[in-house]
């Protein structure tokens, strides 16, 4: 019977599958977390591209410090906030490769403020994807320059203070603003319909950067289980509740 069972399903009935360009290794990350979503979505891109042998990818310093063991390409791995000044340098030393970066709020938007914005002000031909979950996730769950008013963490346990920690910072608004980017989009993976923007988001991303039209950023708005102290649904809901209006989904710039 189970033979039988096998026999009937076919290859093009298969609804979804694994993303060939991911490794077998298990996934470190925290049940909930967005990087899982977001890796299969650049290895899906990568594959779809034909780019397997034409991408090298940026790690960061953060959650995602061991991105390079599950997705099948070449890494290089940057020091803490340098992944764009790093990705700059490979592109322009190598024209014809797909660069692109992989950083939280923190690496991106704290000690990497000023490689992000020089990078995309001169118009690099890459692509940085930005996870931002408004917290230090790795390191214990403190305040992050993208957290949100009142939001409490591990160093502001009364919530972020205007007075004392100034506002939150919209990076992304930021470099809208700059000559050098082409693209700078802000999407989620919290449902079957976002994940489905932002691959689309991503996809363009990596196209940009292969056609030589500057620097494109695409901002994926996440949640962090064990920072902000939720279950994954909690996390989601007080994500759309909370941190959406702050930063609302959509394509900042498209040029």
């Amino acid at each position: 019977m189970i033979m039988e069972t096998a026999e009937i399903i076919k290859p093009e009935n298969l609804v979804y599958d694994k993303p060939r360009l991911l490794n077998d290794t298990p996934m470190h990350y925290c049940p909930g977390c967005s990087h899982g979503v977001v890796h299969k979505l650049v290895a899906e891109i990568i594959d779809e591209m034909e780019l397997e042998e034409k991408t090298i990818g940026i790690a960061p310093v953060g959650c995602a410090v061991f991105a390079y063991n599950y997705i099948d390409i070449d890494w290089i791995e940057a020091a803490h906030g340098r992944a764009p000044a790093v990705a700059s340098a490979v592109k322009r030393l190598n024209p014809d490769k797909m660069v692109f970066t992989y950083q939280g709020d923190g690496d991106l938007a704290a000690i990497g403020t000023a490689e992000t914005i020089h990078a995309c002000n001169r118009g690099e031909n890459i692509v940085i994807i930005f996870i931002n979950n408004a917290i230090y996730g790795m390191t214990g769950g403190q305040m992050a320059p993208t957290t949100l008013l009142a939001m409490p963490t591990a160093t502001s346990p009364n919530g972020r203070d205007v007075a004392l920690n100034g506002y939150p910072l919209k990076i992304c608004d930021l470099l809208a603003q700059l000559e050098g980017t082409c693209l700078v989009a802000r999407e989620s993976v919290h449902t079957a319909a976002a994940v489905k923007k932002a691959k689309k988001m991503l996809r363009k991303a990596f196209e940009n950067a292969m056609n030589e039209k500057g620097a494109s950023i695409v901002e994926i708005v996440s949640t962090c289980v064990s920072g902000w102290k939720m279950t994954p649904d909690q996390a989601n809901k007080w994500m759309v509740e909370n941190m959406f209006p702050m930063y609302p989904l959509g394509i900042l710039k498209d040029r």
